[in-house]
C-alpha cells in the first residue's frame, strides 16, 4: 500500500456501487453490511482505497445521486452504525475509504430545497439557482439538461424557474451563495469527523455557471442529423465550467487540509479541454489533489486513442495529478465498449491488455467493481431497465444499467451469490462463469492477472510515481517508459488481434518482469515479440540513460 500523507499519489482506488456489490439481507439491493462482508476480496486485490458511491437518504430517482439528507444512511443500505463498522473494518485491512460528495445538486425532497421553493425570503431562498421567466413565460435562457429537455423547471410558489443540470428532481445548488457553500462543507466535515479519508467530487464542471445566465451558442451537428441527446447541440460556455469554480475548489481543499492524510478526487466532464481542466483543477497546493475525466470513456479504442492517452498521461512539466479509469457506473464497461470483435464475446487477452495499460499510466487509478473479473456490459431489455436516462432515450441509448448489474460471487449459486432474493437488476447468465469463486480457483484468470499486476505496481516505484515518456511506435504498437529514482520500466502493447514484433525502442538490456508472465509478450535479444493483444513489461538497464530511438522497426509476425 502507498504510505504517507500523499498516499493518494499513484494510488489505486476500487469503486463500489453499493446497490450492486453485495446484498446481506435478501431484499435484492446491495448494502453496507454486504460491502463489509466482502472487504477481503478488495483487500486481496492489493488496492489502496475504496470509493463508495452514494448511500445517503434519497428518493432514488437517480439511484442515490438525488440526495434528500447528506448526513443519513438510506434505510435500504443500512444505518450509520453499519457505515462506522464498514469504515473500521476497511481501515483494519489497510484500506482508505472515500465517499461521494455531491455538491452540485440535491433531491427536490431535500429540506433545503423544500424551504427554498416555499418563499423568496426563506433563509435558504438563494441556496439554489432561481431565475425569472422571459417576458413570454419561457425559461430564462436556452440551457439544456444532460438528461434531455430544458435545464429549467417552473416553480409556481416562487413564480420563478429553478436550474437542474440532470433530472428536474435534482435542483442545482447555488455555491456562489456563501451559506450554501458552507452547508456543503459542513456535510464534508461531518463525514471527515467520522474518519473517512476523502471524497470523490461528483460532476465538478457543473458546480459553477455564468452568473449572468447568458445563453449557450449553438453547435450544429457535423453530419447535419439531429442527435438523440440534444445536449450535444450547444457549446457549453455558460451553463458549466465557469472560472468561479476555482474559489469553490480552494474551499473544499482547505477543508480536507484540516484533516491530514485525506484527499479529494474530482470528476471532470468529457467536454472539450477535459485534460487541461484535470490539470488546472488539481494544480498547486490549494486545489483538488487529483481529478479524472470521462472523456477517454466515451470514445472508441484504437492506436490514436491510446497514443493520446499516453501523451496526456505524460504531463511533462505540467502541474496537476490525473487519475485514470476505463470503466465506471455511468458508462458502458470498457471490455465491451472497446473490444474490437464486438458484438462477439470479448477476447480475454484484450481484457488483460486493458488491465496492464491502465496500471501503467502516470497518475492514480480507479478500478470499477467487476472490472477485475472482466464483466461485460449487460444486454438488458426495456422492461428490465431502471435508469431514468435509459428509459428516456431507449433504444438510441440504453442507459447506464448495463454496467450496474450485480457482482457475481459464486458461479453455481442463485443470482451468482449476490442476493438470496430477487436482484434489483438481473444477473446476466454469462456473468456466472466469471464469478469470483471460479476465478479464485483458475490459474491465469483475469482476477489473478489483476492481482499480479497490482503487486508489480506496488513493487516498482517507477509505476507509481515515475515520469512517463510515450514511445514513437508504428501501428499497431504503443509503448511507454516509466522512470523514477534510477528505475526504468518499459511497457509495450500490441493493440491488434495479430501477432507483431519490434526492435526494442530503448538501447541496452531489458529484463522481463516475472509478474508479466502470461500476458503474451517476451523479449528475444533486442526484439520484443507480442502475441495478439500481447503486453511486454520489462525493467531496463539503469546504466544506459540514452533517449529512446525515434521510431522502432516493426516486424510483422
Amino acid at each position: 500500500m502507498v504510505a504517507g500523507a500523499d498516499w493518494w499519489r499513484g494510488a489505486v482506488l476500487y469503486q463500489v456501487y453499493p446497490r450492486s456489490f453485495a446484498d446481506s439481507n435478501g431484499d435484492g439491493v446491495g448494502d453496507l453490511p454486504g460491502i463489509t462482508a466482502r472487504l477481503d476480496h478488495i483487500a486481496r486485490l492489493g488496492v489502496d482505497a475504496v470509493w463508495i458511491c452514494p448511500f445517503y437518504a434519497s428518493p432514488g430517482r437517480d439511484f442515490g445521486y438525488d440526495i434528500a439528507d447528506h448526513l443519513a444512511v438510506d434505510p435500504q443500505f443500512g444505518t450509520l452504525a453499519d457505515f462506522d463498522e464498514l469504515l473500521r473494518q476497511a481501515h483494519a485491512r489497510g484500506l482508505k475509504v472515500l465517499l461521494d460528495l455531491v455538491g452540485g445538486h440535491t433531491s427536490d425532497q431535500h429540506p433545503w430545497f423544500q424551504r427554498s421553493r416555499a418563499r423568496r425570503d426563506a433563509p435558504e431562498a438563494d441556496w439554489y439557482v432561481w431565475a425569472d421567466p422571459s417576458p413570454d413565460g419561457t425559461p430564462p435562457n436556452n440551457w439544456l439538461s444532460v438528461f434531455g429537455g430544458a435545464a429549467w423547471s417552473w416553480e409556481p410558489r416562487r413564480r420563478q424557474y429553478y436550474l437542474h443540470h440532470f433530472l428536474s428532481s435534482q435542483p442545482a445548488l447555488n455555491l456562489a451563495n456563501p451559506a450554501a457553500l458552507e452547508a456543503v462543507l459542513a456535510v464534508g466535515e461531518f463525514w471527515l469527523r467520522r474518519g473517512v479519508d476523502g471524497f470523490r467530487l461528483d460532476a465538478i464542471d457543473f458546480l459553477a455557471h455564468d452568473p449572468a445566465l447568458r445563453g449557450n451558442p449553438a453547435r450544429p451537428p457535423a453530419d447535419g442529423q439531429v442527435p438523440a441527446k440534444l445536449f450535444g447541440l450547444q457549446e457549453h460556455r455558460h451553463d458549466m465550467m465557469d472560472a468561479s469554480i476555482m474559489p469553490i475548489l480552494r474551499r473544499i481543499r482547505a477543508l480536507t487540509d484540516r484533516y491530514p492524510g485525506t484527499t479529494t478526487l474530482g470528476e471532470v466532464s468529457s467536454q472539450d479541454g477535459a485534460f487541461a481542466r484535470v490539470r488546472r483543477y488539481s494544480a498547486g497546493e490549494d486545489h483538488l489533489h487529483m481529478a479524472y475525466t470521462l472523456r477517454p470513456l466515451r470514445g472508441g479504442f484504437d492506436h490514436a486513442t491510446v497514443r493520446d492517452l499516453l501523451r496526456e498521461s505524460a504531463g511533462e512539466g505540467e502541474e496537476g495529478w490525473p487519475c485514470w479509469s476505463f470503466s465506471n457506473h455511468d458508462v458502458e464497461r470498457a471490455v465491451s465498449r472497446w473490444n474490437p470483435d464486438r458484438p462477439a464475446a470479448p477476447d480475454p487477452r484484450f481484457a488483460r491488455l486493458l488491465a496492464a495499460l491502465l496500471l501503467s499510466l502516470r497518475g492514480s487509478v480507479c478500478l470499477y467493481q467487476g472490472e477485475e473479473l472482466g464483466l461485460t456490459e449487460a444486454e438488458l431489455t426495456l422492461e428490465q431497465l431502471r435508469d431514468p436516462f435509459g428509459l428516456s432515450y431507449w433504444p438510441e441509448f440504453r442507459g447506464r444499467d448495463g454496467s450496474r448489474t450485480p457482482m457475481p460471487w459464486r458461479a453455481a449459486a442463485p443470482q451468482a451469490g449476490f442476493t438470496t432474493g430477487q436482484p434489483w437488476l438481473p444477473v446476466p447468465a454469462g456473468h456466472h462463469a466469471l464469478a469470483v469463486d471460479r476465478q479464485e480457483a483458475e490459474e491465469g484468470s483475469l482476477l489473478q492477472v489483476w492481482r499480479r499486476l497490482l503487486r508489480l505496481r506496488r513493487a516498482h516505484p517507477a509505476l507509481v510515481r515515475g515520469s512517463l515518456r510515450p514511445l514513437d511506435l508504428p501501428r499497431p504498437l504503443a509503448g511507454l517508459v516509466r522512470d523514477y529514482a534510477g528505475q526504468r520500466i518499459l511497457a509495450l502493447f500490441n493493440l491488434s488481434g495479430e501477432a507483431a514484433s519490434t526492435v526494442l525502442p530503448m538501447p541496452g538490456g531489458a529484463r522481463m518482469l516475472p509478474e508479466a508472465a502470461g500476458l503474451g509478450g517476451r523479449i528475444q535479444g533486442d526484439t520484443a515479440l507480442l502475441a495478439p493483444f500481447g503486453v511486454v513489461l520489462a525493467e531496463l538497464e539503469t546504466s544506459d540513460r540514452t533517449v529512446p530511438r525515434r521510431a522502432a522497426r516493426l516486424i510483422r509476425a
